[in-house]
């Protein structure tokens, strides 16, 4: 493998020590454990990923609730 796969691997969301360890893995050749292990932190990746993306719908859900309470007060103004 390239020079880079620390920084790569850190750079898309590996811890650092496990970074390492995958860096590791990949040098004595041990490419079916470093390969579970990148499928690993994918997983967590990914349920963080989910995570966030709740979060930014309940945002969401409570942008529009404002904007609509901001909507109808203006035109209960007009009246």
């Amino acid at each position: 493998m390239g020079l880079a796969v620390k920084e790569d691997l850190v750079y898309a969301g590996c811890p650092e020590d496990s970074a390492k360890t995958i860096e590791h893995m990949l040098d004595e050749g041990r490419l079916y454990d470093a390969l579970h292990k990148m499928k690993l932190i994918r997983c967590d990746l990914m349920d963080e990923l989910h995570q966030s993306q709740r979060r930014v719908d309940c945002l969401d859900f409570l942008i529009r609730q404002t904007e609509k309470e901001i909507k109808t007060n203006t035109e209960r103004r007009k009246s």
